[in-house]
């Protein structure tokens, strides 16, 4: 599993870091940061629902 975001669209909702800490931060303008985007099996089932959860579509989430 792969995952990036696209800054460019996020809206700050906070989201993702709020699903998946370990994975998505914030900066200090609110939007999204990817800590780490290689996914371990601990991860999967959190970043899958960050992804759906996003409101503005910012984050891409490959298998």
């Amino acid at each position: 599993m792969h995952v990036t975001a696209n800054r460019d669209v996020c809206v700050g909702a906070g989201m993702c870091a709020l699903t998946a800490p370990g994975v998505f931060d914030q900066d200090d303008d609110g939007l999204v940061t990817v800590l780490t985007s290689d996914i371990g099996e601990n991860d999967r089932d959190a970043v899958r629902e960050a992804g759906m959860l996003c409101p503005s579509g910012a984050l891409r989430v490959t298998e």
